[in-house]
């Protein structure tokens, strides 16, 4: 399997509080952004799997989502988690 709870535990010790904070915004984004990329590459290789281009589609809104929350909530954690993630608007 791709995402193991190691490393999940990686994720939110990195970008959240702690390993234990799996609900802190920067760190659902982080593992949001994980999965994107393995989907990314999976469809890639399998052009007509449509149940996981849709689920790649949802999981892409879920983290926008999360992110304009974090870009209204507090602008710096915003800018500081796009910087480390290598994300772009």
């Amino acid at each position: 399997m791709y995402l193991t709870s190691e490393k999940k535990t990686e994720f939110f010790e990195k970008f959240g509080k702690n390993a234990t904070d799996t609900g802190s915004a920067e760190g659902q984004i982080a593992l949001f952004s994980f999965r994107i990329a393995h989907l990314t590459e999976h469809l890639k290789k399998n052009k007509k799997d449509y149940s996981t281009q849709r689920a790649l589609v949802s999981l892409v809104g879920k983290r926008r989502n999360l992110l304009d929350y974090l870009a209204k909530k507090d602008i710096e954690r915003y800018r500081s988690i796009v910087k480390e993630l290598g994300l772009r608007r």
